[in-house]
């Protein structure tokens, strides 16, 4: 009875063991097949050489590489002429896709005015070594603008009319220094709304700009107080600001007057 038992559990395991087999094996089988398919091939278009931003791409600048069909990069190109005629808004290097964001629209032409998006102008200003910050104001850095002047008194008033603003010029260059090095100019081109422009054309006519260099990652606004010559030396009596229309609050004294056992409160205003 025992070898009766002993023969059939060695039947069911050897039947068990082919069956285990048989399935490795099969998957195997497909898992080689599938990996063994041919890759569909299309093609990206690419750079031949490192270019700038503004420059307008042309067929000796472009080449069609080999790319896997089931791979799309968002808004890469296929065909040269899909690409030809648009300007770059983002330099680019030898080998590297030309994809749609990096391409300004194709009505925008080339140079410094396809980079300046829509909406927004690029408005120049004169700048001298300190307001330039020793020349690191250089393209896409962001700065913030302060302007000082009169307050129409004989006080002066240094605050800041624009915060996180591109720079998307130094002088004539429209391109990053990759060294980060200081370049000496007299000009700088800003980004800006419509609004901002006109703010900052008044400014640079009426009073003296500065740039304050601040670094790329920090967007927050922090709207700092304006700073009064009056108050930050402090060698004069600090001037009082009132809204028009409305009149200050009288300055009151109150006086005690006792006569024998008569006591009297008597308040006198400060003209």
């Amino acid at each position: 009875m025992n070898r009766n038992r002993i023969i059939i559990g060695l039947v069911v395991a050897v039947i068990v063991a082919l069956a285990t087999s048989y399935f490795v094996y099969q998957q195997l089988r497909l898992s080689a097949e599938e990996t063994s398919k041919p890759v569909v091939m299309s093609t990206i278009v690419v750079a031949t050489a490192d270019l700038s931003v503004g420059s307008r791409l042309q067929p000796q600048l472009l080449r069609e590489m080999p790319w896997p069909e089931g791979e799309p990069v968002p808004g890469m190109f296929r065909k040269v002429e899909e690409c030809t005629d648009r300007a770059l808004i983002n330099a680019v290097v030898v080998n590297e896709p030309i994809l749609e964001s990096k391409l300004a629209p194709k009505e925008a032409g080339a140079g410094l005015a396809a980079t300046i998006p829509e909406g927004k102008r690029g408005l120049s200003v004169r700048v001298d070594e300190v307001v330039g910050v020793a020349g690191f104001v250089l393209p896409f850095t962001m700065v913030d603008v302060l302007v000082t002047g009169s307050t129409g008194g004989d006080d002066a008033i240094t605050r800041v009319i624009l915060e996180n603003i591109r720079v998307l010029t130094s002088g004539q260059r429209i391109e990053e220094d990759k060294d980060g090095k200081p370049q000496k100019v007299s000009v700088v081109t800003l980004e800006v709304t419509p609004q901002e422009a006109n703010t900052l054309a008044m400014a640079s006519t009426e009073g003296r700009i500065q740039l304050a260099l601040r670094n790329t990652i920090d967007t927050e606004k922090v709207e700092a107080p304006s700073v009064y010559r009056s108050e930050l030396f402090g060698g004069r009596r600090r001037l009082i600001r009132r809204q028009p229309g409305v009149q200050p609050k009288a300055q009151t004294y109150v006086v005690e007057v006792i006569r024998g056992s008569k006591r009297e409160t008597k308040v006198f205003e400060n003209e």
